[in-house]
């Protein structure tokens, strides 16, 4: 991590696992606190209450490259199982 003379951090170089999440109304990304994979089915918080979604891609950003602010983003809630 890098500060600026002022006392402010410049860089945080951590990493994030973003998942884009296919629900009802349209895909959003969310943090993945754990390991997910494109396909699998998870539960996750929206506007409305939590609802099922499909993970469509998964990624790894720097705050810096992120797809939206780690500060703002939602996590997924937990791995559902695969409908048979």
């Amino acid at each position: 991590m890098i500060h600026s003379l002022s006392g402010g951090v410049i860089a945080d170089n951590e990493m994030y696992t973003f998942a884009k999440v296919r629900t009802q109304d349209a895909p959003y990304w969310y943090i993945a606190p754990f390991k997910v994979e494109a396909g699998d089915l998870v539960l996750v918080p929206t506007q409305g209450g939590n609802t099922e979604g499909t993970v469509e891609r998964v990624e790894y950003h720097t705050p810096q490259t992120a797809p939206v602010s780690p500060k703002r983003a939602r996590e997924i809630l937990c791995l559902l199982a695969k409908k048979s």
